[in-house]
């Protein structure tokens, strides 16, 4: 089984951004071939990464609908939509949750893009998962075996509070995570106490720290994938330092 990674947090932090600066360090550290997992409906790790997307789980989805090709049962072909939809690239392979395109409960498509997930990885040795904002992906169980979860914030209280709750609730839910840790995104100066008071009350180990980066903003706003973002960037320095420490 490969080493699961996952991503989460309360929207705006950066979680996509910092997904795909865990794929750049695993290649650069010679750790892949790498799956990305996009479980985000609105998938943008493709964005991040700068890559095309082939397809998305959700567009299976809605190809459930028609009539499956004599001679191939429903799961075959469905897997066979699947290994369609991966998007290769040098180094990683990038698996989108996307969205339903018609009315109908999205449960279907996270139950079958959980199952081809466990059946995808057994063939990389990381798997990194960008999970969409909140808590919604844990209470849906679509992500439920991780070998380390980073569950990013903004130094505010809410942010903070929002990421105990998601620690809280995976505990409730008695999801099988071996490791969970704080990494506190977009930060301007040094961490103020009340904000590691904060942090100490709600139970939360913080791994480390990525400082505010205009060159983040600049590379978004000229559509620029992140994942080229130079390596003197203090931001990139900052993840490779909380990564060298949790990723195995």
């Amino acid at each position: 089984m490969g080493f699961t990674i996952a991503v989460s947090g309360k929207g705006g932090t950066g979680k996509t951004t910092f997904a795909g600066m865990i794929i750049r360090y695993l290649l650069e550290k010679r750790k892949g071939p790498v799956l990305a997992v996009d479980a985000d409906a609105n998938a943008n790790l493709n964005e991040v990464l700068g890559i095309d997307l082939k397809g998305t789980i959700g567009e299976m989805r809605e190809l459930m609908k028609e009539e499956v090709p004599a001679g191939m049962t429903k799961d075959v072909w469905f897997e066979y939509k699947v290994q369609e939809a991966l998007t290769e690239a040098k180094g990683f392979d990038l698996l989108a949750m996307g969205r339903p395109e018609g009315a109908g409960c999205y449960c279907a498509a996270n139950t079958l893009a959980r199952k081809y997930i466990d059946l995808l990885t057994g063939n990389y040795p990381y798997v990194v998962i960008d999970n969409e904002a909140g808590m919604e992906h844990f209470s849906r169980l679509t992500t439920q075996d991780v070998d380390l979860l980073f569950i990013l914030s903004d130094s505010s209280r809410r942010s903070i509070i929002t990421a105990g709750r998601i620690r809280d609730l995976i505990k409730e839910l008695k999801s099988n995570i071996a490791k969970d840790v704080l990494v506190l995104n977009g930060v301007t100066g040094p961490l103020e106490e009340d904000v590691a008071e904060e942090i100490r009350q709600n139970n939360l180990a913080l791994a480390g720290v990525i400082p505010d980066c205009g060159e983040i903003r600049r590379y978004d706003r000229s559509g620029m994938p992140t994942f080229n973002l130079p390596s003197s960037v203090p931001a990139v320095q900052a993840a490779w330092r909380i990564f060298d420490q949790y990723i195995l």
